[in-house]
């Protein structure tokens, strides 16, 4: 094997080999490869709690082919500890700081390789931009997916049980059944939420192997890909294949491109460009309305479809889907197996991938069809949508794929909050009017964090008489559970004076996705057109005094909150080089 990084640095100061040896490394082990596995294992939440049955799979298998690793860990955390308090503040900045860990963990130590190993939200995200920022060679391990609930139902039921028990319409039974069952196993969220639609992101963008996104978390299926993940490593070592050789624009492209015909989360339109940022790769968040019209949506997946992800990787996953697309992909692109997209796909096809995963969808007697349909059964084109107009000139997300067709187009009046909590208490206690548009500020990365609106969305959507009738907007982001009209994303955020921060009850909102438009229209009932509604921002405008923030955020919050960049461009940690 070639000279490694690790060799030629261990020359200049002794103590490394020292160290090693003193954790009962042989002096074999010294002049192999070296490879850091890093994994974000712990008891935080069941996406990460069995990851370390997966890394010492990912050890061995670079041990049997001649590498050295060594575990390190950065713990991440579950959107859904954080719901209802403060602590959801903090969960988009972790990204942040998982990110900022490994690359201290990858940058002190001379490594030759990395595994990351991850199942969920941010810290998939977090662990992807560290290797591109770092950008050694490196792969992604996808920690799988849950097993689906009773009814194949999902985890995400907490919102309607939630509002439910609050009202006083179920009993404890009820709620009982479900902390009982909603998790039963580990593994990611059971739906197309982030966790679940950024291992598909990690496998469309070549750094994950084929076929490993969402692959059930308690099948030996998933032993194997961490084995295999091990051993390829070794192989991006021997190449000296590194993240950007494949984080390319045509790569970005790719992922884009499954994304809308998989419907995944909002957030990935956080997640992807801040992923690029690390990579050196611009991408504009009107990419993804431009391959969003272009696009079919393949994927019948909760929560936007009927099935859960574990039924999606039976259906073939994300190289079904990619296989459906060719047409529409680069497949000249490399990936971490060091060959094509193109290659890949065949190989999957030709050692019968695709047969072996619909024998596991036979047991539940579903059609591969039923879940991921063939472009020309496909009902639409795309699921994103990215909007703009004065109440979002940089733009504004919504999946108007989970949007009742009734509210494609909607005009109402706005009743505005100052918070979530606000808006989630309202609702809950029975006090909105259908046909109402409320919108929540003040809850942007500079302002809060960026909080998700979780528990008003599923509030929303839980109530019959408010779920097509009701639409919310807002400056902050949404869990990849969101169901209904929600628009989110808001940009300028209101704490930095955008235009949201300027709206006041009884303004008129025009949504109006088909045509990609958000505006407020008019004031106290009256329409106006968009220049006297210019007029009407300006005189607000010379009133308007930025909040305080709602609460006293710790120190790493508010490191994170006084460096976001704009949401459009992915709320990550903008650094001033002029400052250094």
């Amino acid at each position: 094997m070639k000279k490694t990084r690790s060799a030629e640095i261990r020359k200049i100061w002794r103590q490394f080999d020292a160290l090693r040896m003193g954790m009962n490394w042989s002096e074999e082990d010294l002049e192999k490869p070296h490879v850091l596995v890093e994994s974000v294992f712990g008891e935080s939440h069941p996406g990460s709690s069995h990851l370390d049955v997966l890394v010492r799979e990912a050890y061995t298998g670079i041990f049997e082919t001649g590498g050295r690793p060594a575990q390190f860990y950065v713990t991440d955390l579950c959107d859904g500890w954080a719901q209802g308090h403060e602590g959801m503040n903090y969960i988009l900045a972790s990204r942040e700081f998982i990110c900022d860990m490994v690359e201290l963990h990858a940058s002190v130590i001379p490594w030759d390789g990395i595994v990351v190993i991850s199942s969920c939200d941010k810290s998939i995200p977090a662990h992807l931009m560290a290797i591109a920022r770092v950008n050694i060679p490196a792969i992604h391990l996808p920690g799988g997916s849950m097993a689906p609930a009773p009814r194949l139902t999902n985890s995400g039921r907490a919102g309607e049980i939630s509002l439910l028990e609050k009202r006083g319409e179920i009993g404890f039974d009820v709620v009982r059944e479900y902390y009982l069952t909603g998790c039963p196993s580990c593994g990611a969220c059971q739906f197309m939420g982030t966790a679940s639609t950024m291992q598909c992101m990690s496998e469309a963008l070549g750094l994950a192997l084929p076929g490993s996104a969402l692959t059930p978390s308690t099948f030996s299926d998933i032993l194997r890909v961490a084995r295999r993940t091990g051993k390829t490593i070794m192989k991006l070592i021997d190449e000296d294949i590194k993240p950007r050789d494949i984080l390319t624009e045509e790569a970005f492209l790719n992922a884009i491109k499954v994304h809308a015909a998989i419907s995944g989360s909002t957030n990935a339109l956080l997640h992807i460009p801040a992923i690029a940022h690390e990579a050196g790769v611009d991408i504009d968040i009107d990419v993804f309305d431009e391959v969003n019209k272009e696009i079919p949506y393949l994927a019948n997946v909760q929560p936007s479809g009927r099935y859960p992800s574990q039924i999606f990787w039976f259906a073939g996953g994300v190289p079904m889907v990619q296989w459906y697309l060719r047409e529409y992909l680069d497949l000249d692109v490399l990936t971490v197996t060091g060959k094509t997209l193109g290659e890949n796909l065949e190989e999957l096809k030709k050692e019968g991938f695709f047969e072996r995963v619909a024998g596991y969808l036979a047991s539940y007697g579903i059609q591969s069809e039923e879940v991921i349909r063939p472009p020309e059964r496909a009902k639409q084109k795309g699921s994103i949508a990215v909007l703009k107009g004065n109440l979002a000139p940089e733009g504004a997300v919504v999946k108007y794929s989970a949007v009742p067709e009734n509210m494609l187009r909607f005009i109402a009046p706005v009743k505005v909050f100052e918070s979530e909590e606000d808006c989630y208490n309202t609702v809950v206690k029975g006090k909105i009017e259908p046909n109402t548009a409320l919108i929540i500020r003040n809850e942007g990365p500079r302002g809060s964090g960026m909080p998700e609106m979780y528990m008003t969305t599923e509030a929303l959507a839980s109530d019959a008489e408010l779920s097509t009738k009701v639409a919310l907007i807002t400056d902050g982001r949404f869990s990849g559970a969101t169901r209904g009209p929600c628009i989110g994303h808001v940009s300028p955020e209101a704490f930095l004076g955008g235009p949201i921060a300027l709206v006041e009850d009884d303004d008129i909102v025009e949504i109006d996705i088909p045509s990609r438009k958000l505006n407020i229209i008019g004031v106290k009932g009256e329409k106006m057109s968009l220049e006297e509604m210019e007029k009407v921002f300006e005189e607000r405008r010379k009133r308007w005094k930025r909040p305080e923030r709602k609460f006293k955020a710790g120190k790493a919050l508010l490191k994170y909150m006084e460096r976001a960049s704009s949401v459009a461009k992915g709320a990550y940690s903008e650094v001033d080089l002029r400052e250094l």
